[in-house]
């Protein structure tokens, strides 16, 4: 696991992914990229309650399972969250808490990640919280291996440009073969192959404003079962 770990730079309190030059989130606002790329773009948190599985593209920093968390907790529907994140570079866990303590309204619920979760952990329920399962490893191998299917997705690597490999034709169907009748997916991206490929894995795809200087971003539903 350890050389697997990733490897970062920092920019103002922001880490980097050294490996591809891309933040792990928004150097403006991350808290508020997530809600507008991630949830807002699913739909949630309208759609929450019961058995609901969030799947993701990418664990990074955590920040996307505790912005769910957060709104999950405040939405006060019965039911159990279920996020399930496919990494292939882990980050240390000080470096998460780096990362997330720039985000005090979260603090709660990070605390509670750090203290109980770690890379290797396999699934685990978090205390007052959602049962964590981040599968390590290339999502190319992974993903296709997942015996579950999502409610919704967030596909959050790294640009397309610098980690093509999460972004590849075969994956995204993969997405698609794991989406539920009536599922969505979101990322901030709007290139013209990634909607092309999702398309043709099954989503009907919309492109919707963007955040902060992203003019564009990328929603996908999956066609109720006829």
């Amino acid at each position: 696991m350890a050389d697997q770990t990733a490897k970062l730079d920092w920019r103002d309190g922001v880490p980097i992914a050294t490996a591809f030059d891309d933040p792990y989130y928004s150097l403006d606002n991350g808290l508020a990229e997530t809600r507008h790329v991630f949830l807002a773009g699913n739909d949630l948190p309208a759609r929450f309650g019961g058995d609901f599985q969030v799947a993701e593209l990418g664990f990074g920093t955590g920040l996307n399972l505790l912005v769910t968390w957060a709104e999950w907790v405040a939405a006060g529907r019965p039911g159990t969250l279920h996020f399930t994140s496919f990494e292939a570079f882990p980050m240390a866990l000080q470096d998460m808490a780096n990362a997330l303590s720039n985000f005090a309204d979260l603090a709660p619920y990070a605390k509670t990640l750090l203290a109980e979760w770690t890379p290797d952990a396999g699934p685990v329920h978090l205390t007052d919280g959602p049962i964590l399962h981040v599968i390590t490893g290339d999502a190319r191998q992974t993903l296709p291996a997942w015996t579950q299917k999502a409610d919704a997705w967030f596909l959050d690597g790294f640009s397309p440009a610098k980690n093509p490999e999460l972004w590849e034709p075969d994956l995204l169907k993969a997405v698609g073969w794991h989406t539920k009748p009536g599922g969505t997916a979101a990322t901030y991206s709007a290139a013209g192959h990634i909607r092309r490929s999702l398309e043709a894995a099954g989503f009907t795809v919309s492109r919707i404003p963007g955040y902060g200087r992203k003019r564009h971003m990328t929603r996908a539903w999956m066609p109720d079962a006829e």
